[in-house]
């Protein structure tokens, strides 16, 4: 297969890249030359995204396969549908589980549980993206197919409040500082290594009966916030200093963590994956959390530039549990 990866050396894709070239499958990558991950054996075409009529080398090309993982509102789809009709025989969207009903009306995912989330600009756009391109699908037999991630993690560090690509919240946690889990941290979550969620990407690649529809990729351990930060914190070596606070006293402090909590991780979801594992029956996520931190860990000791501690997140953080002592000084 000739596959194209706009995008393709981030958290997610980069194992999906890694993984596809295994398997033999020639892949190419669309981006501007600014990534500081190599990845051998990619063809990297070099150009914006946004500007794809201004890419001569693009042009010439007709795929099997083109993914789309950094695409986030309908303007992007429109440009792509555009772009990619008749030189694609399938488009594959990189969505979000975010954009599942939120509040959860039934706490299991499916791919048939609404889509409806109005508190987070990010989800709401791509819930948008997947009705437009549904729409072409329809009317239009442009071949797409929708994956949704959850919190998927490589060479970040999954947590909701100071992670991903921040180091702020591990650091603390080196320091002996507070910091604190939503809630009491006994809602469910999800965490997926990156490759494990390549092994359903990849499976997807090229697949005919998939054009049409929609997965999640996630693993099916479930665990509890206590205990996603337990297992950072043993993975550090230290003991978390641990205040929990609830969500809506968080948003209400700080408004700027509305999205990655009450749109997206404040109550307690499990995803089914029964589908992703019938289309790709060699799916499994293998990796649990309590080895693949260690691994991202590890990475980022290995890249200390990639350590962000970020002033404005400690501020935040410092602000609630501040605000939060003044309520309740005995906490």
């Amino acid at each position: 297969m000739k596959v194209l990866f706009i995008g393709g050396s981030g958290n997610i894709s980069t194992s999906s890249t890694q993984l596809a070239i295994e398997k033999g499958i020639e892949i190419y990558h669309l981006n501007r030359g600014n990534t500081l991950r190599k990845i051998s054996g990619v063809k990297v075409i070099l150009g914006d995204s946004n500007k794809m009529n201004e890419v001569t080398d693009l042009k010439k090309h007709n795929w099997d396969v083109v993914v789309n993982w950094i695409a986030f509102t309908p303007d992007d789809i429109e440009r792509d549908i555009a772009f990619f009709k008749g030189k694609t025989k399938q488009y594959i969207f990189i969505s979000s589980a975010s954009c599942y009903q939120t509040p959860l009306s039934y706490p299991i995912i499916t791919e048939s549980t609404p889509l409806s989330n109005n508190l987070w600009d990010y989800s709401a756009n791509k819930i948008k993206c997947e009705e437009r391109l549904m729409k072409a699908y329809r009317e239009e037999n442009f071949p797409v197919t929708i994956v949704r991630p959850s919190l998927t993690y490589d060479t970040v560090i999954p947590i909701a409040i100071g992670g991903f690509k921040e180091y702020t919240t591990a650091d603390r946690i080196l320091k002996g500082k507070s910091i604190i889990i939503h809630g009491d941290g006994t809602s469910l979550w999800t965490v997926t290594h990156s490759d494990d969620f390549a092994k359903g990407l990849v499976g997807l690649l090229g697949l005919t009966q998939a054009i049409g529809h929609a997965f999640h990729i996630t693993s099916d351990e479930i665990l509890s916030w206590n205990m996603i930060y337990k297992i950072l914190a043993d993975s550090l070596g230290c003991e978390a200093k641990v205040v929990h606070i609830a969500s809506d006293f968080i948003c209400k402090i700080e408004p700027s963590f509305t999205g990655t909590l009450l749109a997206d991780k404040s109550e307690s979801v499990i995803f089914d994956n029964t589908k992703i594992k019938t289309f790709v029956p060699e799916f499994k996520a293998a990796i649990p959390f309590s080895t693949g931190i260690k691994r991202t860990l590890k990475w980022l000791n290995q890249n200390p530039d990639m350590k962000f501690i970020n002033p404005e997140t400690n501020a935040k953080i410092d602000n609630i549990l501040n605000a939060y002592k003044a309520l309740y000084p005995f906490f």
